[in-house]
């Protein structure tokens, strides 16, 4: 009996004598099945020529993904605090070096997970750290692998630690989250977005899709809405879910000005006035 990973979207099953016959993330629109078909490894398997890297991203937040990459690719987000630490997202990489530099670092009060494409092995993390795993109640039916860690939160918001709070969106997921912490960018604040804001290459501005891969548009009313629900926020730095992804300043400006673009085009509108 072997716990299957998807080496396409990373996403762990529970225990079996076989594979899966599909994984449900990637049967769905928003993924794909890559060409080859659907293949499978184990943590096990993982483990022998896989290496989780760590780089420090400002004072109180480190990121880490896995080497060489493995299915999305994303990198997750270790956030310290007074009150304890949270981890933002999850890869499906969880090895003894990890749990140690994690546990150096002062351990997880909380792991939370922006949308499904990320759940990854987030049993195997929250088991590992004794925390809760806070997914939102309208992503529940993508875990597939049922676990007492894994705490279902419902509403608009919800608060992690003192300073650090969840925020509802949608868009990408029904239950696709954000979060905002009060005191980073040395007290300016962030957000972290995972896909529910992904922030573009030239880090200036961001964009919002139902698919990325498939490049599937939200329409221009769900975008408004997710606008206006972070132009509420008190932020200027944003960190997304890959390297380099970064909005480094002014980023609630830079959110207003993406999806201000956005809806012009979609209804039409559209110019081609430089970024400034």
């Amino acid at each position: 009996m072997r716990a299957f990973i998807c080496t396409a979207c990373g996403l762990q099953f529970p225990a079996s004598g076989e594979p899966p016959r599909e994984c449900p993330i990637c049967a769905d629109y928003r993924q794909f099945v890559p060409r080859a078909g659907q293949r499978w490894t184990t943590l096990e398997e993982l483990r022998r020529d896989h290496r989780n890297a760590f780089q420090q991203l400002e004072p109180a937040l480190f990121g880490f993904s896995t080497t060489p990459e493995f299915a999305i690719g994303q990198r997750a987000l270790l956030l310290r605090t007074p009150a304890g630490n949270v981890l933002w997202d999850c890869v499906s990489l969880i090895d003894e070096a990890t749990v140690e530099i994690i546990k150096g670092l002062g351990g997880l009060r909380a792991i939370a997970i922006s949308h499904p494409h990320y759940y990854t092995t987030m049993v195997e993390w929250g088991r590992a750290f004794g925390a809760p795993v806070l997914l939102h109640a309208g992503d529940g039916q993508w875990a597939v692998r049922q676990d007492p860690s894994l705490t279902f939160w419902d509403g608009d918001a919800r608060d992690v630690l003192p300073g650090v709070r969840l925020i509802h969106c949608g868009g990408h997921f029904s239950g696709s989250v954000v979060l905002h912490w009060e005191a980073g960018a040395d007290g300016r604040g962030v957000l972290l977005t995972g896909d529910t804001i992904q922030v573009l290459p030239d880090n200036r501005c961001v964009s919002f899709m139902r698919s990325f891969p498939n490049m599937i548009p939200l329409p221009a009313a769900e975008v408004t809405r997710i606008a206006a629900i972070a132009g509420g926020l008190r932020f200027d730095r944003i960190y997304g879910a890959f390297w380099d992804r970064d909005v480094t300043r002014d980023a609630r400006a830079r959110v207003q000005e993406s999806a201000d673009r956005y809806v012009a085009w979609i209804g039409g509108r559209g110019t081609d006035a430089p970024v400034p």
